[in-house]
């Protein structure tokens, strides 16, 4: 599938504050321009880090949608609160690495898709859940996570496009960055990916980049 990162970041690369406070870092406009890459998106990823801190439902609403994409959570360890919001709707799929039966009826029994997926030293095969995406149909997957997700995602080579926006503020050296990733020794080493658009959404700027090879 065509794998997009979606992120909201300031001017000087930070996704949220140390203390892990990130609403709202863009606008108005910019938060009904995701609205709308979720609408055109058969399916949004995140990871279960992310839901034990924003708890978020996922949705699309703010523009027309005729069909709200499937919702996937990345949670290895089965952590997912049965009370979570995007256990709401639409069931979501849950891939995980646990054998935690206990855990797993629970969240089925909220009407949650549990599936089983390859370890990767005791964490999720990132390559093994592209590649269910892609046997599920889901041709289009638009990711809203955390920076490790997001750096792992990256490592794991299965990123297609970044989709960033910017906005004008200013927070901080100790901000969370938008990817974790190794420290690099040398700039040839960090990855390059290719900008094919930049445009204003209201205050905000959102870059289009892509990543080959």
């Amino acid at each position: 599938p065509w794998i997009r990162i979606k992120a909201a970041a300031s001017l000087d690369g930070g996704i949220a504050l140390p203390n892990g406070e990130s609403r709202w870092i863009t606008g108005e406009a910019a938060r009904r321009d995701v609205h709308a890459l979720r609408a055109r998106s058969c399916a949004m990823l995140t990871g279960i880090g992310t839901v034990l801190r924003d708890d978020p439902e996922l949705t699309v609403r703010h523009v027309p949608c005729s069909r709200q994409p499937r919702r996937v959570v990345i949670d290895s360890r089965l952590e997912l609160p049965v009370a979570a919001r995007i256990l709401e709707g639409e069931p979501p799929l849950v891939l995980t690495v646990s054998e935690d039966r206990a855990r797993r009826e629970a969240l089925e029994a909220r009407g949650a898709e549990v599936v089983t997926v390859a370890a990767d030293g005791g964490k999720t095969d990132l390559a093994a859940v592209a590649r269910l995406l892609a046997e599920r149909g889901f041709n289009e997957v638009t990711v809203e996570t955390g920076t490790k997700l997001n750096g792992s995602l990256l490592r794991a080579g299965v990123v297609d496009e970044i989709v960033l926006y910017c906005a004008p503020l200013l927070m901080g050296d100790a901000a969370r960055g938008i990817f974790a990733l190794p420290e690099f020794t040398e700039l040839g080493q960090a990855p390059r990916p290719r900008v094919v658009d930049v445009r204003a959404v209201g205050a905000d700027l959102r870059i289009t980049a892509r990543l080959e090879g």
